[in-house]
């Protein structure tokens, strides 16, 4: 299968959500703050691109994260509202690139480069049977 054939630059997808406690680095690690934890906001930019894409793929195919680049630009405290997004950049056979980008309000609290590999769910599973 071949994303060209389906998936197009522009394609984008935005996800908003109110930082919860435990999406906070203080959550995870003892002492810190209770600031939104950057693996919890490279999450959300995962989904966001994967949103931008799925109702346009092939029952029996999925995509999965192959690559981060992201930068975390600004702290957002427990209660702040967060908006999420992932755009198509490139498309090539099996490797769909995005930009990302987060916002609390108005500031731009990170951004970054996101890339997603298409897999057939089938075959990815049987990878695994028996391991």
């Amino acid at each position: 299968m071949d994303a060209r054939d389906f998936i197009k630059v522009g394609m984008s997808a935005e996800r908003t959500l109110v930082v919860p406690p435990e999406r906070t680095v203080g959550h995870f690690v003892p002492d810190m703050p209770m600031v939104y934890a950057t693996p919890m906001m490279i999450l959300e930019m995962e989904m966001a691109s994967s949103d931008a894409i799925r109702s346009h793929l092939q029952p029996g195919w999925i995509t999965v994260g192959t690559e981060v680049d992201i930068r975390h630009l600004g702290a957002s405290l427990v209660g702040a509202t967060v908006r999420v997004t992932g755009k198509v950049m490139a498309v090539e056979r099996r490797v769909i690139r995005f930009e990302v980008e987060a916002f609390e309000g108005e500031r731009k609290i990170g951004d970054g480069r996101h890339a997603r590999g298409l897999v057939n769910t089938e075959m990815f599973t049987k990878r695994f049977a028996g391991r």
